[in-house]
C-alpha cells in the first residue's frame, strides 16, 4: 500500500517521513505556534541516520526540542514565507552549525535576522532557502539523498550552534 506523505523531520538520529497530525496551517507555522511539547506524526516511517534500518509506526510523538530542520511537501505558492521571500527583500547568505549527536551543517539564504530571538516573524523556526546540508553519510539511501534536493528547510533557531552570515 502506498501511503502520501507531506511532511519530513530530521532530528540527531533519524529522518523521520510522514504527516503531521491536526495541521490547521503551513508546517513552518504549526512548529513556530505549537505550545505542545510533542507534535503527533501519521503514518511515520522513520530512518536512522547511522545504519539506514526503517521503522514504520502509525503514529509517533516527537519532541519540538529535538527537530533541527522540516520540510513540507506541498506547494509553495500559499507560504507566507515564501511570498516574503519572493519579495524585495534582501537575503542573506548564512552557514550554520548544530552541534551533538550530529554535527550538522546548512547553508543557504534567509531573511535577515530571522535567526535571532527578537525576529517579529519567527519564534523558534525560520525559513532556509536553497540549503545544502553537510555533515552525514547517506549511504546511498534515496530519503536521505533527497535533503540536498529540497528547495527550502525550516531551520529549529534554538538548536543552533553556530551562524556565518557572510552579510
Amino acid at each position: 500500500m502506498l501511503t502520501i506523505v507531506s511532511d519530513l523531520l530530521l532530528t540527531d538520529c533519524f529522518l523521520i517521513k510522514g504527516n503531521v497530525e491536526n495541521k490547521y496551517t503551513r508546517l513552518s507555522q504549526v512548529l513556530d505556534e505549537s505550545r505542545r511539547y510533542f507534535l503527533k506524526i501519521r503514518d511515520a516511517t522513520l530512518i536512522d541516520l547511522k545504519t539506514c534500518e526503517r521503522v514504520e509506526t502509525p503514529l509517533l510523538h516527537v519532541n519540538l526540542d529535538e527537530i533541527l530542520l522540516a520540510h513540507e511537501f506541498l506547494d509553495e505558492g500559499g507560504d507566507q514565507h515564501a511570498r516574503l521571500l519572493a519579495g524585495d527583500t534582501e537575503l542573506h547568505r548564512v552557514r550554520a552549525f548544530y552541534t551533538g549527536k550530529l554535527n550538522l551543517e546548512i547553508a543557504g539564504q534567509l531573511r535577515p535576522g530571522s535567526y535571532e530571538a527578537d525576529d517579529r516573524l519567527s519564534r523558534r523556526f525560520f525559513i532556509l532557502r536553497s540549503p545544502k546540508v553537510r555533515g552525514f553519510d547517506d549511504h546511498g539511501d534515496k530519503d536521505l539523498i533527497g535533503l540536498g534536493e529540497l528547495p527550502y528547510v525550516i531551520v529549529n533557531k534554538l538548536r543552533l550552534s553556530y551562524i556565518y552570515d557572510f552579510n
